[in-house]
């Protein structure tokens, strides 16, 4: 027992005496000087992870490999930064969590973010971001979560982000973007949630949801206020994963597929604001876990009226 305490203090004081490597130091010293964050006040001394009596820097967090410690993980979020992104961050290579959301960055997103091969959370929304989405967010293999919301991006969704197999939860909504939404994101098999509603996409669902397979593994998927048009695909029915299907104020046409009601656990379908015409399958009112139907704005025939579920709104 006591060689025991023995090796955990002598641990104890080997991670004290542990160094941050200089490559973080600089890379955070830079971004504490040039960008003159509001975060600053609590960032003292020079080493981002701490330092004898200083404790690390707030939304820092580090940790130790072999005798020194690097950045892991970047949380900077809701405090007003302004300024473009901060390249020094790209030179952070441990990162697994870079969470600068909710403040005032705005210009590109640098094409160098594609270094950060750890990466798993990215979380940029809420910002005022511009330009295109660059490719090399696809290298980043480990990424899990992408948050790109709530910004000003323009053209098209990378196909590249097709590339990264353990993503799961995408989000785009409320930008820019324009062209069709490449149906290589089917691709992948984790993906939870998909949200591209409120931008200037184009294209069928027909063409997104053409591949074998795909979307396996899809929950919710929102695509609302674009420009979408053609019928509703009835290959829907083959993601029996997906919960919520929010396709409200596109430009759609033709009648709805009665197999959308075979979709297992649909609980909410959003149609409304489109060019849909015909009648609502009866198939949906038996529905046992569909919660809310929303249809209005349509060209359905005058007499369809889904009366008698509350829960379903027209």
């Amino acid at each position: 027992m006591a060689h025991l305490r023995v090796f955990v203090l002598l641990l104890l004081i080997d991670l004290s005496l542990a160094k941050t490597v200089k490559r973080d130091v600089r890379a955070l010293n830079e971004i504490k000087t040039l960008l003159g964050w509001r975060v600053v006040y609590s960032w003292v001394g020079d080493d981002p992870c701490g330092d004898g009596d200083l404790p690390p820097w707030s939304g820092v967090t580090c940790s130790t490999v072999g005798d020194y410690r690097v950045i892991t993980k970047l949380e900077v979020y809701a405090v007003s930064i302004v300024g473009t992104f901060p390249m020094a961050v790209t030179n952070l290579l441990d990162l697994t969590v870079l969470d600068l959301h909710n403040n005032k960055l705005n210009g590109p997103i640098p094409r160098q973010i594609g270094r950060l091969k750890n990466l798993k959370i990215l979380n940029l929304r809420w910002n005022k971001l511009q330009g295109v989405l660059p490719p090399e967010i696809g290298e980043l293999k480990r990424l899990t979560h992408l948050y790109l919301s709530f910004n000003n991006f323009i053209g098209e969704i990378p196909k590249e982000l097709s590339n990264l197999p353990e993503l799961r939860y995408l989000h785009l909504h409320e930008n820019r973007l324009t062209g069709r939404i490449p149906p290589e994101l089917g691709n992948l098999q984790n993906l939870h949630h998909l949200d591209a509603g409120n931008n200037h996409l184009v294209g069928t669902i027909k063409e997104l949801v053409r591949l074998e397979g795909c979307f396996s593994a899809l929950r919710n998927l929102y695509l609302n206020n674009n420009y979408l048009t053609g019928g509703i695909s009835f290959k829907l029915v083959n993601l029996t994963n997906l919960e919520i299907l929010y396709l409200s104020y596109n430009r759609m046409t033709g009648t709805i597929p009665w197999e959308l009601a075979q979709i297992p656990r649909l609980t909410y379908l959003y149609l409304d604001h489109n060019q849909l015409n015909g009648r609502i399958p009866d198939a949906f009112y038996e529905h046992p876990f569909l919660k809310e139907m929303y249809m209005e704005g349509n060209g359905f025939k005058p007499d369809v009226k889904p009366i008698g579920f509350i829960f379903l709104i027209e």
